[in-house]
């Protein structure tokens, strides 16, 4: 087994023995346990990156080792580059919280969906949480028939009253919102707007075809459920990255997350690139959702207008570690990853891998890492 671990000079409180431990720990999750064929961690503390590692295999049945120019499937870690893309308007003046998406997409406002707000869309209050089935897969980057089918869905819930994940249809209506307010597409806007300013090298919409060599492969592990083993095979026959897909397509690497995270959890910059004013996203951070439970997942849940949050006596909810607060902005992504950053300490962290595990032992072992982190730059 072969790692890498870019030299860093920026240890603990703790001291360079716990950074270290900690790179032995995510060596051991994947030399040892066998929790995952690859993984990479990143952190970022006092607004320097302190850790950057990758180790295993992009590719178990190629021998392909992992490195840091690997690129990792985001899937639904991919939401809150939508949420800052919206806020930005925001701050702009080109768009409010209590703007209506029907005043601006007017062909939406049907069904009941004319009540819908922008502050419901960040917060997973819009009520249309499920993908029509009218929109199978492969349609998924085909913005003209996904708007068609949108502008058609009849709510499931009232809009504003519950908050139930909005897996795919949420994101589909921010990046149509962004055209139609900015003129760019999603892709050009995040690129110009959020990637270019953070220097964020590694972090793609659509994955240019010449670089799909870099991404890592998707592996099943005993941990993966016959959900997730039917999800693997259809990312397999078409990758999610080959579309603009706004809320599940991404890919990056643990590097440009971790930054990104920094940059919200240090008040929206980081080295001097600005993407978001302080208050701006102090605003972000206000609590939109206190531990209501979500029909989508059927568990209790801590929203901000655009993030997961921290600090939740639950579980299932305990992936930015056991001592995440309100004030850890968080987002997951098919039990393959977890993203945070603490607003309080400017701690960002982002974990990585290419071993799909739907079960406890993956739970546990992001909430962990995430706790040793916290831990050693307190």
């Amino acid at each position: 087994m072969v790692e890498t671990s870019r030299a860093l000079a920026v240890a603990g409180p703790a001291g360079q023995d716990a950074t270290e431990l900690i790179e032995a720990t995510v060596r051991g999750i994947v030399a040892e346990q066998r929790l995952t064929p690859g993984a990479a961690l990143a952190v970022y503390a006092n607004g320097r990156l302190a850790i950057d590692l990758v180790t295993g295999y992009a590719d178990t049945q190629r021998a392909r080792l992992l490195d840091h120019d690997a690129r990792f499937p985001l899937f639904s870690g991919s939401k809150p580059f939508g949420a800052v893309a919206l806020w930005q308007l925001i701050e702009r003046g080109r768009l409010a919280l209590d703007d209506r998406v029907g005043d601006i997409w007017p062909a939406f406002a049907q069904y009941g969906k004319d009540a819908v707000l922008i502050r419901h869309l960040l917060c997973h209050r819009g009520g249309f949480p499920t993908t029509p089935e009218s929109l199978p897969r492969e349609t998924w980057g085909a913005r003209e028939r996904v708007n068609r089918e949108l502008e058609c869905l009849r709510p499931t819930y009232p809009p504003g009253s519950i908050s139930a994940y909005h897996f795919q249809t949420q994101p589909w209506v921010i990046a149509e919102l962004l055209r139609r307010v900015d003129g760019r597409d999603y892709q050009d806007y995040l690129h110009d707007e959020i990637f270019e300013p953070l220097r964020l090298d590694h972090t793609h919409v659509v994955l240019p075809p010449e670089l799909e060599d870099h991404c890592v492969k998707l592996h099943a592990t005993d941990g993966t459920d016959s959900w997730g083993l039917q999800l693997i095979r259809g990312f397999h026959e078409r990758p999610l990255y080959r579309d603009m897909i706004p809320g599940t397509g991404l890919v990056s690497n643990a590097a440009d997350m971790a930054r990104f995270y920094a940059a919200i959890a240090s008040g929206g910059a980081i080295d001097g690139a600005r993407i978001l004013r302080t208050e701006t996203v102090d605003k972000m951070l206000d609590i939109a959702v206190y531990d209501e439970v979500d029909p989508s997942f059927g568990v209790a849940v801590r929203r901000c207008y655009g993030f997961e949050l921290g600090g939740m006596d639950e579980p299932r909810r305990h992936s930015p570690g056991l001592t995440a607060t309100a004030r850890t902005i968080w987002h997951g992504g098919m039990s393959t990853s977890v993203c945070w950053g603490d607003r309080d300490t400017g701690l960002a962290f982002a974990y990585l891998t290419n071993g799909l595990r739907r079960d406890k032992a993956g739970a546990l072992t992001r909430r962990d890492l995430s706790d040793a982190v916290r831990s050693t730059w307190s």
